[in-house]
């Protein structure tokens, strides 16, 4: 079993975190960051009306939740391609055409979203 002492608590940890990501991570990954947390809230917030109020209009709802999941997915694809740790791993891809490939999948979801709200 191991003591209480030995073991650093959730606060220190907690604390490591968030310093080594304010000193480490770079400006433009803390950016897709921040529209990654909003793009969960609006999903959570979606999910959580759904549940509350109803899906009266279902295929609004639907196309707005998968909006904001594939939102997040391409988000979550842009941060991994932009990294500078995995330069090594995107080396044919820079970020200007990381960049292009996002906004252009972006346009693609969105007539698709929008066709399928009816």
């Amino acid at each position: 079993m191991v003591s209480g002492s030995a073991a650093p608590s959730m606060v220190e940890v907690v604390g490591r975190l968030l310093s080594e990501y304010t000193s480490k991570t770079p400006h433009k990954l803390k950016l897709i960051d921040a529209y990654l947390g909003y793009i969960m809230f609006t999903g959570i917030f979606q999910f959580l009306y759904c549940c509350l109020v109803g899906t009266f209009p279902f295929n609004s709802f639907l196309s707005g939740f998968i909006s904001t999941v594939a939102s997040f997915v391409l988000g979550v694809c842009l941060r991994i391609q932009t990294n500078p740790e995995n330069v090594s791993v995107f080396k044919d891809i820079s970020v200007e055409r990381a960049f292009a490939d996002f906004i252009f999948a972006h346009c693609v979801l969105h007539l698709v979203v929008l066709n399928f709200i009816g």
